[in-house]
């Protein structure tokens, strides 16, 4: 249903470098890049990266919250150690997390502007 997402950043070459690490755990790779903004996906851009120059770190209230989807929970895994090494704050590491109709495992960070980021998967019993 959502072909693509978009992220603000402060400091564009700071992003990639932060984003090419986090997100290569879970498949995805920079595919464009363009004076302003740079296109992470696995096929095609399916996040991108734009400068907004002046832009304010994101309160932690802000709401802004992608979650990305996971194979496996070692995925997972990877991607908040690689994450927190590149710069993010843990907000969560993962962990199952069973809830009322659905059994998840993730982990949640804050990019370096105040971005959360989950990863997520579903495994089976």
């Amino acid at each position: 249903m959502i072909d693509h997402v978009s992220l603000a950043v402060s400091d564009l070459p700071r992003a990639v470098a932060f984003y090419e690490r986090a997100f290569a755990p879970l498949g995805l790779t920079k595919l464009v890049t363009r004076e302003r903004m740079v296109g992470f996906g696995k096929t095609y851009p399916e996040i991108w990266i734009n400068l907004r120059d002046g832009i304010a770190r994101l309160p932690a209230d802000s709401g802004t919250h992608i979650a990305l989807r996971a194979k496996t929970t070692d995925e997972i895994d990877t991607f908040h150690a690689a994450a927190v090494a590149a710069g993010a704050v843990s907000e969560s590491a993962p962990s199952l997390r069973p809830h009322d109709r659905v059994r998840y495992y993730a982990a949640f960070v804050v990019d370096p502007d105040g971005n959360r980021i989950e990863a997520v998967t579903f495994p089976q019993v």
